[in-house]
């Protein structure tokens, strides 16, 4: 389903799923950073467990987004035919400040998950020398 596949039912599902901002900001998050867990989602956006996996899978069953699940972890990705279509709905959005201010959350977590890892890594080898 690339773009210049579009008819008007695959159209209206990826249309409605952009009629909602929890909606747009997941997909936000999860096309800037190639792929995101609820837990994350749930850290970055304030919103509950129940009200993100609501939202999945409605993104999941309008075709935008799949799932690759590792252990216990559900890692969520957009689907390689609407990559195309979602950047550009986004580049139309990407000044906007909650956006943003999203994505400055995300690599906070992320930069202190690699602090965190660096100085766990730092106090083993300590221990093992």
């Amino acid at each position: 389903m690339k773009v210049k596949n579009f008819n008007l039912a695959i159209g209206g599902q990826i249309f409605k799923s952009f009629s909602d901002e929890s909606r747009i900001r997941i997909i936000h998050l999860i096309s800037k950073n190639r792929q995101m867990c609820i837990a994350d989602l749930e850290l970055v956006l304030g919103f509950t467990q129940t009200k993100i996996s609501r939202h999945l899978g409605y993104l999941k069953n309008s075709g935008l987004v799949g799932f690759a699940k590792i252990d216990q972890w559900a890692f969520y990705s957009l689907k390689a035919e609407v990559i195309e279509f979602v950047d550009i709905v986004l580049k139309y959005l990407e000044r906007d400040p909650d956006l943003q201010k999203d994505q400055q959350n995300y690599q906070v977590l992320y930069s202190n998950r690699e602090l965190a890892a660096n100085k766990l890594a730092r106090e083993i080898s300590r221990k093992f020398k």
